[in-house]
This record gives structure tokens, C-alpha cells and sequence, in this order.
């Protein structure tokens, strides 16, 4: 899959009083450059536009979707900010290599990378083709894997650098029909653990959030009345509730010190993991 360019450069929106209240509340993430791999709906948009108010630049990847990429810029334009919509494919090595040339030719560097794009192929075990096993471990733990090793190549240099990589409660507690998902969502765990403990010298942290039940079309297809029992919080989370998080972890000074977590948002379904 090719690499593409969505809204062309990026221009400053006008400020307005809000606007002015927001820079003057969170200057810590001016200038900031961030890549959000996935983010033209669900989690990912609710990551890249909270970024994007926090004062951040940010690099919108998409696979498919150029439209909904193109709005997710315009609602960060609106806001103040910056941003940029490119295409590609984070299981190929060559898409991620243009995705992060984009990213620096037109911002100049990477501060944070937030590895958010990811696929379902459920189906039990028995019955789970080699083709659903790849793609799942394709895109959601090598996608990871290729846009990490770039994002630290950068980071390196800078002695500086957040990432954080969406996981799932389903990598540390499992689930029927998800063999694919699970594996691959347990090997992003066990990825960010051991980068945080190879980059951590050069200021460089690496975190983990593993969402549960969250609104999406991910989950609506779900028997989801049954899924609510099982959460003693009894019912789903919000994208905009593991946004907050995850902007927490890219951008808060007070979470400079937190490296190599994986941090449950799941409304208690995974206690105990």
C-alpha cells in the first residue's frame, strides 16, 4: 500500500479566547510532534484530536479512509493546532519508512508516537485460518514492532521521546475466539517492557494502555448486555476515556517517571491480571 498526503501542508487556525485559555493551560505540549497510527475513527481519532487541543502537531495515519483522516485534521485545525493525514500501512516496512520521513519533513522531528492501529479476525482456534492468525499478527504486534524501531531511532538522538502502544485487557486476561488478537495484543506488552528497559537511560519512556469493552465499531456487534455484567463498572468505556489517558502518559510532566507499564482502562473486568 502506498503512502499519500491528505490537506496538504498544515496552516495555524485563528486563535480564539478559548483557544488562548488552552495554550496558556497546557504550554508543557506546545511544539510537540506526535504520530498516531490508526486514528481516522474510534480510539485513535479521540487520541489524535486530544492531542492535537493539547497543543501538539499531529501526524493522522490512516489505511483506508482518506475522508474521515481529512476530518480528524480539520477538527484539530479548528482547535488551534496542527496536523497532517498520511496514508499507509504499518505492517509494511516501506509505508512506516515514508510515514516517518512525512512526519519529520514537515514537522522536523518525533516526540511521541502513539501505536494505536489494529485489526479483529475472531473466530476459535480450531476453526482460524493461517491467513486470520498473519493479519492480525501483521498489523497489531509487527506494525508495532516497525513504527516503534523508527520512532526510537529518532528519540535516541534527541535523548527525549514518549511512546505509548494501545494494547488490550484481552493480552492479559484472554478470550474465546480472539487466539490471534490476544497473542498479539499479550506480545505488545511484553515489547514495550522490554524497550522501556533498553531506552530508558536516554530519557525515553515506553508505556502500555490496555483498554477494555470500549464504544466502537469494534464492539458493536457484541452481545454486549452480557458484557456489561461481567464489568463491575457495568458498562463501556468511551474513546475519549482511554484518550485522557494516553494523553496522560505522552504529554503530563508527572508521568515522566512511569516506564514499561501496562496500564489497565477497562472498568475492572481484568482485576486480578
Amino acid at each position: 500500500m502506498g503512502i499519500g498526503f491528505v490537506g496538504g501542508s498544515v496552516a495555524f487556525g485563528r486563535t480564539r479566547p478559548g483557544v488562548a485559555r488552552r495554550c496558556l493551560v497546557s504550554m508543557r505540549s506546545e511544539g510537540k510532534v506526535a504520530i498516531v497510527t490508526g486514528a481516522s475513527r474510534g480510539i485513535g481519532k479521540a487520541i489524535a484530536e486530544a492531542l492535537g487541543a493539547e497543543g501538539c502537531s499531529v501526524v493522522v495515519n490512516y489505511a483506508r479512509s482518506a475522508e474521515a483522516a481529512e476530518k480528524v485534521v480539520e477538527t484539530i485545525k479548528a482547535s488551534g493546532g496542527q496536523a497532517l493525514a498520511v496514508k499507509g500501512d504499518v505492517s509494511q516496512s516501506e509505508d512506516v519508512d515514508a510515514l516517518f520521513k512525512a512526519t519529520v519533513e514537515e514537522f522536523g522531528t518525533v516526540d511521541i508516537l502513539v501505536n494505536n492501529a489494529g485489526i479483529t479476525r475472531d473466530t476459535l482456534v480450531m476453526r482460524m485460518k493461517k491467513t486470520q492468525w498473519q493479519e492480525v499478527i501483521d498489523l497489531n504486534l509487527t506494525g508495532v514492532y516497525l513504527c516503534l524501531q523508527e520512532a526510537v531511532k529518532i528519540m535516541m538522538k534527541k535523548k527525549t521521546g514518549r511512546i505509548v502502544n494501545i494494547s488490550s485487557v484481552v493480552g492479559k486476561i484472554g478470550n474465546p475466539g480472539q487466539v490471534n488478537y490476544a497473542s498479539a495484543k499479550a506480545g505488545v506488552i511484553g515489547m514495550t517492557m522490554a524497550t522501556a528497559k533498553e531506552v530508558g537511560s536516554r530519557g525515553i519512556t515506553v508505556n502500555a494502555v490496555a483498554p477494555g469493552f470500549i464504544e466502537s465499531d469494534m464492539t458493536e456487534d457484541l452481545p454486549l448486555d452480557e458484557i456489561k455484567k461481567a464489568i463491575p463498572l457495568t458498562r463501556l468505556g468511551t474513546p475519549e476515556e482511554v484518550a485522557g489517558l494516553v494523553k496522560y502518559l505522552a504529554t503530563d510532566p508527572s508521568a515522566a517517571y512511569i516506564t514499561g507499564s501496562a496500564v489497565s482502562i477497562d472498568g475492572g473486568i481484568g482485576i486480578g491480571a
